[in-house]
């Protein structure tokens, strides 16, 4: 029997891409079932009662992410991150 998933969007952060079709790709944080919200990437209906499988990151994951794209996007190495490491992004 499949799970009902409650989500609230609490911020739309950015509207990433949007097709001829109407869906969105967005980041917003987004609470499920309650709990804290996370940074979710996702395509979302016009409507927003339909949407794509996602990735939701905590702030820590985000952070990281973070890091990781931007010394990649300047062309520096980025191999090795890993979660335990402090970055300069830390809140």
């Amino acid at each position: 029997m499949p799970k009902d998933f409650i989500h609230e969007i609490q911020e739309t952060i950015a509207v990433l891409f949007a097709s001829a079709s109407g869906w969105h790709k967005e980041l917003n944080m987004i609470s499920w079932n309650g709990s804290e919200p996370g940074y979710d990437i996702r395509e979302w209906a016009p409507d927003h009662e339909k949407s794509s499988k996602s990735v939701t990151l905590t702030e820590e994951e985000a952070a990281i992410l973070m890091t990781v794209l931007i010394k990649r996007i300047k062309g520096q190495d980025s191999v090795g991150v890993q979660a335990s490491q402090k970055n300069e992004y830390d809140p």
